[in-house]
């Protein structure tokens, strides 16, 4: 539990695809090695920004029991196991743990929502398998995690903290009660870390630029964070993860392959992260070049 709750910067990793739509695991390697390098302390495997929504649960549960095997001593690894139906997030918990796995991060049942009652229990019972990082989303669950389900859970002898996406005032809220809490807005996270008292940021944005996500983490830094809100911000001008997705098919750091729904953002919005990015330094950018592409290099797989 200390170790886990001394990670300041964890990072939402990609899982990157090849020409057949199947998981690339020589590129995952490469790109959590580029994490490793930058000093970022661990790992969601199978998140929202790894799509594991559209992952089958044996390529999840592959993809975590190889995270563990090829960086388990290097990196915290954290399985997204969660799900909106509590047997199937039981079932993957378990698995997880089995194969490995540091720590899980769990979710309230979403589209299906149910009543608080229902979602303590849901939580509770993934909870009682082993260390578990709750994830308030409520842009994508369609429910807030709210103080009054937090607090109660926050006594369980396996709960982590939150990684919290309702703002720096509900961080604030929870950190002075003792309730460890992450960022999970990439463009708060500075100021939720050295202005609000979080344990630091599950990030997007350090998939691309994780030395500076480190710098951001480790120290205050105004400039630095203002000079990264506009790639932030362009990072999610569509639903995440299709804006990282772009950046690192730009930069070269993967293939241009995507697994459908997702869709690479336009040409103009493009144009826009290749304008933001050639700013960097070359070094903090993960890839090993940049190009605008068309939209023909682009290949969409199911």
């Amino acid at each position: 539990m200390k170790r886990l709750r001394a990670a300041s910067l964890i990072t939402a990793i990609k899982t990157p695809y090849n020409a057949a739509g199947e998981v690339d695991l020589a590129t995952y390697d490469k790109l959590v090695a580029k994490q490793i390098a930058a000093g970022v302390d661990g790992i969601v495997v199978g998140g929202t920004t790894g799509e594991g929504h559209l992952l089958s649960w044996e390529e999840h549960l592959i993809l975590i029991a190889h995270s563990v095997h090829k960086f388990g001593e290097k990196l915290l690894i954290i399985g997204n196991t969660g799900s909106n139906n509590t047997s199937e997030a039981i079932k993957a918990t378990v698995n997880g743990f089995a194969a490995g796995m540091d720590a899980t991060l769990q979710i309230n049942p979403y589209y299906g929502r149910t009543s608080t009652a229902g979602v303590m229990e849901h939580l509770t019972r993934t909870l009682d398998i082993g260390p578990a990082f709750i994830y308030n989303v409520p842009g994508r669950s369609g429910q807030d995690l709210t103080p009054d389900i937090i607090e109660p859970l926050s006594k369980h002898k396996n709960f982590i903290g939150v990684k919290e996406c309702g703002g720096n005032d509900r961080i604030a809220h929870y950190e002075k009660q003792g309730i460890a809490c992450w960022s999970g807005n990439d463009d708060e996270s500075h100021d939720g870390r050295h202005l609000h008292g979080s344990h630091g940021v599950i990030s997007v944005t350090s998939n691309i630029v994780p030395s500076l996500m480190r710098q951001l983490m480790d120290n205050k830094n105004t400039e630095l964070n203002n000079s990264l809100q506009d790639l932030m911000q362009w990072l999610f001008c569509e639903p995440n993860p299709i804006g990282i997705n772009t950046a690192l098919m730009m930069t070269d750091a993967v293939l241009p392959n995507f697994r459908l729904p997702y869709k690479a953002l336009n040409k103009a919005q493009r144009q826009q992260g290749l304008e933001l990015i050639a700013v960097l330094n070359s070094d903090d950018i993960v890839g090993d070049s940049l190009s605008l592409l068309d939209d023909s290099d682009f290949k969409y797989c199911v």
